[in-house]
């Protein structure tokens, strides 16, 4: 086994938030994930300041319980989900990890996405340096994501199956080594070229609040409290008009800097459409035990080796890849129209695959939404959504007048 490293720990504690959205779109029911709070007075700092106190954050070690809401304004879907009887595949077999194979859909997949974005979650989250857990507590049951040096565990206690998924170590050592190494001559390279040193990370954060000024006013709000700790409130507000987001709000620890809370606000609604935070946080490291695993008996493993290609093998690929997308083949590309908050990003036709829904999933796909000139929407307070009737799929944070103006060339 190798040895923990503060790289593998910071790699894991940024996949928490990877793990935890599509498991449980961020996770349970938070009603204000932030209490301002008129004790509270941290020091003050300017918007570029607290970014960086954020971004310098280096936190190895915490565990706390996280919740979430989501308001997004879709219809109540519980009968018909239910009817479809919460198990078996639409129109095909199911992969390895237990989801709707190529060419359809499991109705479970469906239900369970109309669940993470309407119904209550509650996760308790595990770090300690190369080892992470996310524990996602449903009713009567659990699902349990582990990772380490050693690879990671994924196991349902419902379905009573795990899915081990492991990494040739060797492999991966070789390939980071020989990424490395290209990166260094192209630096020296690019140093070479210009004459001048790269860019130092102060400059590289100020250039970014650059853009992002052209974009969104960023400010600092008011201090106040989550999970009984001290934090500061950074705002994220468009400065597009076309677009379905009011505002972000992240709440950032005063003494870590870790992000504790966020919440999304529709624009015009007093209330977020989506709100996660902690509810109670320890950054001591957890017992060694949260981390072990062992299959229960009676338990179905899958085995998945992920494999790690050399650098030269992935250049050949991206070049394959260019070439068929200039001789017209392959899989087509998402299109982004736009750019900023009110851009619009296109699936061109069969890059969906939605012809290989089956009666169930077209049933709640018609349920979800509505009529259209040139097909159907779908409509949430913050993402729009619209399947063409030529089979292209479009979607945004945008209104859907600007889905249709996009999908029609205007």
């Amino acid at each position: 086994m190798r040895a923990p490293d503060s790289r593998a720990s910071r790699r894991l504690s940024r996949w928490i938030p990877a793990i935890a959205a599509p498991i449980a779109i961020g996770v349970a029911v938070v009603l204000v994930p932030m209490q301002a709070n008129a004790a509270v007075d941290l020091p003050d700092l300017t918007p570029a300041e607290l970014l960086e106190f954020a971004a310098s954050s280096d936190v190895e070690a915490l565990s706390g319980t996280i919740e979430q809401r989501s308001e997004l304004g879709l219809p109540d879907l519980s009968g018909l989900t239910g009817a479809m009887g919460g198990g078996g595949t639409v129109g095909a077999e199911s992969d390895d990890f237990g989801h709707g194979g190529e060419g359809g859909a499991s109705a479970t997949d469906l239900d369970d996405l109309i669940s993470l974005a309407t119904g209550a979650h509650t996760a308790r989250v595990y770090l300690d340096d190369s080892n992470a857990r996310l524990q996602v507590l449903d009713r009567l049951a659990e699902r349990d994501v582990y990772l380490s040096d050693e690879g990671a565990w994924l196991y349902d206690s419902a379905e009573r199956a795990a899915t081990h998924v492991t990494v040739d170590e060797a492999a991966l050592d070789a390939f980071e080594a020989e990424a490395e190494a290209h990166a260094d001559e192209a630096r020296q390279r690019l140093e070479a070229e210009l004459g001048t040193p790269l860019p130092t990370p102060e400059q590289v954060l100020d250039d970014a609040l650059a853009k992002l000024d052209e974009t969104t006013e960023v400010s600092v709000g008011t201090d106040g409290r989550v999970a009984g700790r001290e934090v500061y409130e950074l705002v994220l507000e468009p400065r597009d008009t076309d677009t379905l987001v009011g505002d972000i709000t992240v709440a950032i620890d005063g003494e870590t800097g870790v992000a504790l809370a966020a919440s999304v606000t529709a624009r015009g609604a007093d209330e977020p459409a989506f709100s996660v935070a902690f509810t109670d946080v320890s950054f001591e490291a957890p017992d060694a035990s949260v981390f072990e695993f062992t299959p229960p008996e009676g338990t179905e493993v899958t085995e998945h080796v992920v494999p790690i290609p050399t650098v030269a093998e992935l250049e050949q690929w991206q070049a394959a890849a260019g070439s068929a997308d200039d001789a017209g083949a392959g899989m087509p590309r998402p299109i982004v129209h736009g750019e900023g908050w009110s851009a619009v990003v296109e699936l061109p036709v069969g890059a969906a695959g939605a012809a290989g829904l089956g009666a169930e999933a077209s049933a709640m796909l018609e349920t979800l939404t509505e009529p259209v000139d040139g097909g159907r929407i779908l409509s949430t307070s913050l993402v729009t959504v619209l399947l063409t009737d030529d089979g292209r799929v479009l979607a945004g944070a945008v209104p859907p007048d600007r889905l249709l103006a996009v999908a029609s060339g205007n």
